[in-house]
């Protein structure tokens, strides 16, 4: 799965200003609050081609993600502050409590095991450390059934369509400190939380 998902995100990775471009206002708003929290070392799992990066204020950041292609189109965007490494969220080479906080834009719903994900984030972050994470999560509203239809072919996409937050058990190891809804029928979360 590591290699496909690599393979495949290699292949996506000249698509990503198109799909950037629909996610642009999310991610300023995600990154807005990550500008307000106090300056600290920030872990970015699967930061993409990196055309958020100038984005951020103040934070020293480790990006990774999981295709070589997105982190060569990242360097393009990195500065003093910025560290890009090839790595898998789900296995983390990281010391334990070695950032202030965490991101995940866009990477739940497309990771091979949210829940082992989530636990390797759990590792790295500090106590008292703060993880952000903006994902579409199914909502209770007509859109459910457009998630549902589309179950089928999202394996071929690398993510899943059918998406719920309740269903990913590894962020009860997170006390939730504030959630947003973005995108239309809140189709979108912003969700806050600290680990204990």
């Amino acid at each position: 799965m590591q290699y496909s998902t690599s393979a495949f995100y290699n292949r996506l990775s000249f698509l990503y200003p198109v799909i950037n471009y629909f996610l642009k206002g999310q991610r300023k708003t995600l990154i807005k609050e990550v500008n307000s929290a106090l300056p600290g070392r920030l872990l970015e799992i699967g930061i993409g081609n990196g055309s958020h990066i100038p984005l951020y204020a103040a934070h020293q950041i480790m990006g990774i993600d999981i295709s070589e292609a997105m982190l060569n189109k990242a360097k393009r965007h990195a500065g003093k502050h910025i560290e890009l490494q090839l790595m898998n969220g789900e296995a983390l080479s990281f010391a334990e409590a070695s950032f202030d906080y965490v991101v995940l834009s866009h990477v739940l719903a497309v990771t091979k095991d949210p829940d082992q994900l989530l636990g390797q984030v759990h590792k790295v972050l500090k106590p008292g450390g703060q993880l952000f994470i903006l994902n579409h999560f199914t909502p209770d509203n007509w859109l459910r059934y457009v998630d549902w239809a589309f179950q089928p072919l999202s394996a071929l996409f690398h993510f899943r369509s059918s998406f719920y937050q309740h269903q990913v058990k590894g962020l009860q190891q997170f006390t939730l400190l504030k959630q947003t809804e973005l995108g239309a029928c809140s189709y979108y979360k912003l969700l806050i939380f600290c680990k204990p």
